[in-house]
């Protein structure tokens, strides 16, 4: 696999695109688990207000326990702190939603700021990066197994811009055709820049 070009001023910018490209997806990650963290802290209050219903759920059981042993009028007396307790549960559930609510807002906050600059970088440097790296060693392994400059000047004039063409000859086609072989020879080396190979 052949990863950068033979050139020294291609291959530095591509490994200036590397490290910048790591960098922003790295300070996306990070910022990402700060807004999470930020967030999240906002369950704080629910965490607070189910331990109070848990609370008070406990409290009310015990006082109706203790009033539900008095002689006579204990199960009268105690009924109202059993309805009370039913209330604390409903306090630590609402306590419990909330963290729940926060939780998945926080999820979603984090990764969506985390995950839209990747995707950016994404498009914009990995894709460009893929197709250098897949075309590199795909010409890199058909120069081992002997591609000659006819095919590699074909290549060159369906695959790079006209503008570079004619710099070359303005009649490159014609050219190939004849069986050209310095203009073949440029047309090959064209090629093989595009895809960052150098030859002797």
């Amino acid at each position: 696999m052949k990863l950068y070009s033979d050139f020294a001023a291609q291959r530095a910018r591509q490994m200036t695109a590397d490290i910048v490209a790591l960098v922003i997806i790295a300070v996306s990650v990070a910022t990402g688990v700060i807004v999470f963290s930020t967030v999240n802290q906002l369950a704080q209050f629910g965490r607070q207000m189910q331990a109070a219903g848990a609370d008070f759920r406990t409290s009310m059981t015990d006082v109706g326990d203790r009033l539900g042993g008095v002689p006579l009028i204990g199960s009268g007396i105690s009924a109202p702190f059993d309805t009370a307790s039913s209330a604390g549960d409903t306090l630590a559930s609402a306590g419990q939603t909330q963290q729940d609510l926060v939780l998945q807002a926080a999820i979603a906050l984090g990764i969506g700021v985390a995950a839209l600059p990747i995707l950016l970088v994404l498009l914009v440097w990995l894709l460009p990066r893929l197709r250098f790296i897949s075309r590199a060693t795909h010409a890199r392994a058909q120069l081992r197994a002997g591609l000659d400059t006819d095919l590699l000047a074909l290549r060159a004039l369906t695959n790079q811009k006209v503008a570079a063409i004619a710099k070359i000859d303005p009649d490159a086609l014609g050219a190939w055709r004849r069986g050209d072989p310095a203009v073949m020879k440029r047309l090959a080396r064209l090629e093989l820049r595009s895809v960052g190979i150098r030859v002797p």
